[in-house]
Protein backbone atom coordinates (compact mmCIF):
# COMPACT_ATOMS: atom_id res chain seq x y z
CA UNK A 1 0.00 0.00 0.00
CA UNK A 2 1.18 3.37 -1.21
CA UNK A 3 2.33 5.59 1.91
CA UNK A 4 0.24 8.64 0.17
CA UNK A 5 -3.14 8.53 -1.98
CA UNK A 6 -5.17 11.06 -3.76
CA UNK A 7 -2.16 11.58 -6.12
CA UNK A 8 -2.48 14.52 -8.81
CA UNK A 9 -0.86 14.76 -12.45
CA UNK A 10 1.74 17.50 -12.70
CA UNK A 11 2.31 18.42 -17.12
CA UNK A 12 5.62 20.44 -17.45
CA UNK A 13 7.95 21.18 -20.18
CA UNK A 14 11.69 20.09 -20.56
CA UNK A 15 14.02 21.43 -22.72
CA UNK A 16 17.57 20.42 -23.87
CA UNK A 17 20.92 22.90 -24.73
CA UNK A 18 23.59 22.36 -27.65
CA UNK A 19 27.43 23.27 -26.35
CA UNK A 20 26.53 26.93 -27.04
CA UNK A 21 23.86 26.62 -24.52
CA UNK A 22 20.97 27.12 -26.79
CA UNK A 23 18.17 25.55 -26.64
CA UNK A 24 17.38 22.86 -29.37
CA UNK A 25 14.75 20.61 -27.92
CA UNK A 26 11.26 21.38 -25.91
CA UNK A 27 9.60 17.67 -24.84
CA UNK A 28 6.11 17.68 -22.74
CA UNK A 29 6.55 15.72 -19.48
CA UNK A 30 3.90 14.54 -17.16
CA UNK A 31 4.42 13.20 -13.32
CA UNK A 32 2.57 12.04 -10.40
CA UNK A 33 2.65 14.43 -7.09
CA UNK A 34 1.58 14.49 -4.22
CA UNK A 35 0.34 17.55 -1.86
CA UNK A 36 1.37 17.78 1.63
CA UNK A 37 -0.71 20.46 3.48
CA UNK A 38 1.59 21.86 6.22
CA UNK A 39 -1.11 24.48 7.53
CA UNK A 40 -2.09 28.00 7.16
CA UNK A 41 -2.11 27.67 3.39
CA UNK A 42 1.22 26.32 2.97
CA UNK A 43 1.47 23.04 1.33
CA UNK A 44 4.46 20.54 -0.34
CA UNK A 45 4.63 18.99 -3.45
CA UNK A 46 6.41 15.90 -3.98
CA UNK A 47 6.88 14.40 -6.85
CA UNK A 48 6.83 10.35 -8.00
CA UNK A 49 10.26 8.89 -8.81
CA UNK A 50 10.04 5.30 -10.32
CA UNK A 51 12.57 2.61 -9.27
CA UNK A 52 14.85 1.97 -11.52
CA UNK A 53 18.82 1.35 -12.41
CA UNK A 54 21.45 4.36 -12.91
CA UNK A 55 25.34 4.63 -13.43
CA UNK A 56 26.40 6.96 -10.54
CA UNK A 57 29.28 9.24 -10.76
CA UNK A 58 31.57 10.78 -13.62
CA UNK A 59 35.24 9.58 -13.75
CA UNK A 60 36.02 12.81 -16.07
CA UNK A 61 36.52 14.82 -13.06
CA UNK A 62 36.96 14.40 -9.63
CA UNK A 63 38.56 11.26 -7.69
CA UNK A 64 35.38 11.58 -5.49
CA UNK A 65 33.04 11.28 -8.40
CA UNK A 66 34.47 7.47 -8.90
CA UNK A 67 34.57 4.84 -9.32
CA UNK A 68 31.66 4.65 -11.91
CA UNK A 69 29.51 2.31 -10.24
CA UNK A 70 25.82 0.95 -10.81
CA UNK A 71 23.04 1.89 -8.38
CA UNK A 72 19.31 -0.09 -8.07
CA UNK A 73 16.84 2.05 -6.31
CA UNK A 74 12.77 1.49 -4.96
CA UNK A 75 10.53 3.91 -5.89
CA UNK A 76 10.46 7.18 -4.00
CA UNK A 77 8.57 10.32 -3.50
CA UNK A 78 11.00 13.69 -3.51
CA UNK A 79 10.23 17.58 -3.28
CA UNK A 80 9.23 19.61 -6.66
CA UNK A 81 11.76 21.88 -5.31
CA UNK A 82 14.05 22.65 -2.27
CA UNK A 83 12.24 23.41 0.86
CA UNK A 84 11.36 27.06 0.87
CA UNK A 85 11.04 30.01 3.44
CA UNK A 86 7.33 29.49 3.76
CA UNK A 87 7.53 25.80 4.18
CA UNK A 88 11.19 25.72 6.26
CA UNK A 89 9.39 28.69 8.87
CA UNK A 90 5.99 27.05 9.11
CA UNK A 91 7.35 23.53 10.50
CA UNK A 92 10.92 25.51 12.59
CA UNK A 93 9.34 28.50 13.44
CA UNK A 94 9.26 31.99 11.82
CA UNK A 95 12.14 33.47 13.48
CA UNK A 96 14.53 29.93 11.87
CA UNK A 97 16.78 29.95 9.45
CA UNK A 98 17.85 32.63 6.28
CA UNK A 99 15.93 33.20 2.95
CA UNK A 100 14.72 36.36 0.78
CA UNK A 101 11.36 35.78 -0.18
CA UNK A 102 9.06 33.24 1.16
CA UNK A 103 8.92 31.17 -2.17
CA UNK A 104 13.15 31.29 -1.93
CA UNK A 105 14.78 28.38 -1.07
CA UNK A 106 15.82 27.94 2.56
CA UNK A 107 19.63 28.75 3.14
CA UNK A 108 22.06 29.40 5.86
CA UNK A 109 20.82 26.01 7.41
CA UNK A 110 23.18 23.37 8.88
CA UNK A 111 22.94 19.31 7.98
CA UNK A 112 21.27 18.94 12.01
CA UNK A 113 18.57 22.00 11.25
CA UNK A 114 18.08 20.07 7.56
CA UNK A 115 17.12 16.57 10.31
CA UNK A 116 15.50 18.78 12.45
CA UNK A 117 13.04 20.17 9.85
CA UNK A 118 12.33 16.18 8.75
CA UNK A 119 11.52 15.14 12.02
CA UNK A 120 9.35 17.92 13.15
CA UNK A 121 7.43 17.87 9.60
CA UNK A 122 7.46 13.58 9.96
CA UNK A 123 5.55 14.09 13.60
CA UNK A 124 3.23 16.82 11.96
CA UNK A 125 2.01 14.86 9.34
CA UNK A 126 2.36 11.32 10.60
CA UNK A 127 4.82 10.20 7.69
CA UNK A 128 8.28 9.52 7.97
CA UNK A 129 10.31 11.87 5.73
CA UNK A 130 13.70 12.41 5.47
CA UNK A 131 16.57 13.76 3.87
CA UNK A 132 17.84 11.90 0.27
CA UNK A 133 20.50 9.78 0.40
CA UNK A 134 23.46 10.61 -2.33
CA UNK A 135 22.07 8.19 -5.21
CA UNK A 136 18.42 8.93 -4.62
CA UNK A 137 19.25 12.82 -5.26
CA UNK A 138 21.72 11.89 -8.31
CA UNK A 139 19.21 9.26 -9.68
CA UNK A 140 16.54 12.54 -9.35
CA UNK A 141 18.74 14.79 -10.65
CA UNK A 142 19.49 13.12 -13.30
CA UNK A 143 16.34 11.69 -14.67
CA UNK A 144 17.99 9.46 -17.09
CA UNK A 145 20.40 11.45 -18.63
CA UNK A 146 24.03 10.84 -18.62
CA UNK A 147 25.41 14.26 -19.17
CA UNK A 148 26.75 16.87 -16.88
CA UNK A 149 23.70 18.62 -16.47
CA UNK A 150 20.17 17.44 -17.06
CA UNK A 151 20.05 19.96 -19.64
CA UNK A 152 22.90 18.74 -21.40
CA UNK A 153 26.67 19.06 -21.36
CA UNK A 154 26.30 22.98 -20.71
CA UNK A 155 24.07 25.37 -18.79
CA UNK A 156 23.67 29.22 -18.66
CA UNK A 157 21.92 31.74 -15.97
CA UNK A 158 19.08 30.92 -18.24
CA UNK A 159 18.57 27.51 -17.10
CA UNK A 160 20.23 27.95 -13.73
CA UNK A 161 21.05 30.25 -10.86
CA UNK A 162 24.97 30.04 -10.27
CA UNK A 163 27.64 32.60 -10.59
CA UNK A 164 27.58 33.23 -13.82
CA UNK A 165 30.92 34.90 -13.82
CA UNK A 166 32.28 31.33 -14.12
CA UNK A 167 30.94 29.21 -16.85
CA UNK A 168 31.80 25.56 -17.99
CA UNK A 169 33.01 23.64 -20.77
CA UNK A 170 33.14 26.83 -23.21
CA UNK A 171 29.61 28.40 -22.79
CA UNK A 172 29.47 32.17 -22.51
CA UNK A 173 29.33 33.90 -19.25
CA UNK A 174 26.30 35.39 -17.86
CA UNK A 175 24.25 36.82 -14.91
CA UNK A 176 25.61 36.53 -11.58
CA UNK A 177 22.53 36.94 -9.48
CA UNK A 178 24.35 37.25 -6.19
CA UNK A 179 21.36 35.51 -4.56
CA UNK A 180 18.48 32.56 -4.58
CA UNK A 181 15.60 33.00 -6.93
CA UNK A 182 12.15 31.64 -6.52
CA UNK A 183 11.66 27.78 -6.66
CA UNK A 184 10.14 26.59 -10.12
CA UNK A 185 11.48 29.68 -11.74
CA UNK A 186 13.85 27.22 -14.44
CA UNK A 187 13.07 24.63 -16.75
CA UNK A 188 12.09 21.32 -14.54
CA UNK A 189 14.08 17.87 -15.46
CA UNK A 190 12.50 14.46 -17.08
CA UNK A 191 11.15 13.89 -13.65
CA UNK A 192 9.74 17.27 -12.87
CA UNK A 193 12.19 18.58 -10.71
CA UNK A 194 13.51 22.06 -10.84
CA UNK A 195 16.51 23.78 -8.80
CA UNK A 196 18.10 20.21 -8.45
CA UNK A 197 21.26 22.38 -10.05
CA UNK A 198 22.16 25.61 -8.81
CA UNK A 199 19.89 27.75 -6.16
CA UNK A 200 20.65 26.17 -3.35
CA UNK A 201 23.14 23.23 -2.26
CA UNK A 202 20.57 20.45 -0.86
CA UNK A 203 22.13 18.22 2.29
CA UNK A 204 22.02 14.40 1.80
CA UNK A 205 21.61 11.93 4.61
CA UNK A 206 25.25 9.80 3.49
CA UNK A 207 28.43 10.39 5.40
CA UNK A 208 31.33 11.74 3.15
CA UNK A 209 33.74 9.58 1.65
CA UNK A 210 36.39 10.58 -0.59
CA UNK A 211 35.76 7.80 -3.17
CA UNK A 212 32.78 5.60 -4.25
CA UNK A 213 34.84 2.71 -3.41
CA UNK A 214 32.23 0.47 -0.97
CA UNK A 215 29.17 2.58 -1.58
CA UNK A 216 25.98 1.07 -1.23
CA UNK A 217 24.47 -0.68 -4.59
CA UNK A 218 20.81 -0.59 -3.49
CA UNK A 219 20.28 3.25 -3.08
CA UNK A 220 20.54 3.69 0.83
CA UNK A 221 22.23 5.95 2.63
CA UNK A 222 25.94 5.74 3.03
CA UNK A 223 26.39 6.38 6.60
CA UNK A 224 29.03 5.96 9.08
CA UNK A 225 27.51 4.67 12.40
CA UNK A 226 30.30 6.27 14.18
CA UNK A 227 30.31 9.93 12.53
CA UNK A 228 31.13 12.99 15.03
CA UNK A 229 30.88 16.61 14.47
CA UNK A 230 34.25 16.53 12.28
CA UNK A 231 32.83 13.96 10.57
CA UNK A 232 31.33 15.50 7.08
CA UNK A 233 27.85 15.21 5.38
CA UNK A 234 27.46 15.29 1.71
CA UNK A 235 25.64 18.19 0.01
CA UNK A 236 24.84 18.20 -3.41
CA UNK A 237 23.11 20.39 -6.65
CA UNK A 238 25.37 23.57 -6.48
CA UNK A 239 24.07 27.11 -5.21
CA UNK A 240 23.71 30.62 -6.44
CA UNK A 241 26.94 31.74 -5.72
CA UNK A 242 29.15 29.09 -6.82
CA UNK A 243 30.45 27.82 -10.36
CA UNK A 244 29.09 26.58 -13.30
CA UNK A 245 31.09 23.51 -12.86
CA UNK A 246 29.97 22.68 -9.34
CA UNK A 247 26.59 22.21 -10.56
CA UNK A 248 27.00 19.37 -12.21
CA UNK A 249 24.83 16.20 -11.77
CA UNK A 250 28.07 13.76 -10.21
CA UNK A 251 29.43 16.75 -8.23
CA UNK A 252 29.76 16.35 -4.32
CA UNK A 253 30.69 18.53 -1.73
CA UNK A 254 31.24 17.82 1.78
CA UNK A 255 30.09 19.77 4.55
CA UNK A 256 30.43 20.14 8.85
CA UNK A 257 27.34 18.96 10.07
CA UNK A 258 26.94 21.92 12.63
CA UNK A 259 27.73 24.59 9.95
CA UNK A 260 25.30 27.28 8.51
CA UNK A 261 26.71 29.21 5.23
CA UNK A 262 25.08 31.04 2.23
CA UNK A 263 23.76 28.40 -0.44
CA UNK A 264 22.90 25.86 2.15
CA UNK A 265 19.63 23.97 1.76
CA UNK A 266 17.63 21.17 1.53
CA UNK A 267 14.92 19.19 -0.14
CA UNK A 268 12.83 15.78 1.59
CA UNK A 269 12.06 11.90 0.41
CA UNK A 270 9.24 10.36 1.65
CA UNK A 271 10.20 6.65 0.68
CA UNK A 272 6.98 4.20 -0.52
Amino acid sequence: MSVVDNLTTYSFETVSVDNNGEIIDRQPGTVECFIENLGEEVSLDLVAIPGGTFIMGDNRHHQDEQPLHQVTLSAFFIGKYPITVAQYRQMMGEDKGYGLGLDDPIEQISWHDALEFCTKLSHQTGRQYTLPSESQWEYACRAGTNTAFHFGDIITPDLVNYNGDYPYAGAPQGENRERTTPVGSFPPNAFGLSDMHGNVWECCLDTYQPSYRGAPMDGSAWVDANATERDKRVMRGGAWDYVARGCRSAVRCSLAPDLRMNGCGLRVVLNK
